[in-house]
């Protein structure tokens, strides 16, 4: 049996009421799944993707890593460069290192929006990016265990028709 994911929570407190809300629902999906996490703060969603990017790079462990925060949109062009680049930092760090990251970074007209979706009652968007963060790293244990399982099979030559899986 493998051990239970350790996981990092990054929160954005910006909105502190809602971020409480979006760590509120993290926490109960976590624990209903098992994991182990932590968590760390950060003032707004555009530090976000550094933290995780940090933390990664360090020589702490984390299976994976659950991005929460909010921005709403305001009178300026400002929240829509702070929406882009989040998300682009976090799918860049995913996509070049491999990382499982839910992302639960709220991107809303109004705070009744934000409310509606950080509540764990409601929407629970924290307890959905957990749940998107252990999903990708089901995935990725998958694949990283068929490579280890398959290790003394990989040099003999093997080949499959359209729609066969190859190693299954």
């Amino acid at each position: 049996m493998s051990r239970p994911p350790h996981i990092l929570i990054v929160e954005a407190l910006y909105y502190t009421h809602i971020a409480a809300h979006l760590r509120k629902g993290a926490e109960r999906a976590l624990e209903a799944a098992g994991a182990t996490y932590e968590v760390v703060s950060v003032p707004g969603a555009f530090e976000v993707p550094a933290a995780v990017g940090i933390a990664a790079r360090s020589s702490r462990r984390f299976d994976g890593f659950v991005a929460l925060g909010c921005v709403i949109r305001g009178e300026t062009t400002h929240y829509d460069h702070i929406c882009a680049e989040s998300a682009r930092g976090l799918q860049d760090l995913a996509a070049r290192d491999g990382l499982a990251i839910g992302y639960g970074i709220l991107t809303v007209e109004n705070e009744a929006q934000a409310l509606a979706r950080a509540s764990a009652a409601e929407r629970d968007k924290g307890g959905e990016a957990v749940r998107a963060c252990l999903s990708l790293l089901h995935l990725k244990r998958r694949f990283d265990g068929e490579q280890n399982d398959n290790a003394e099979r990989a040099a003999a030559p093997r080949s499959a028709t359209a729609g066969q899986r190859v190693g299954s």
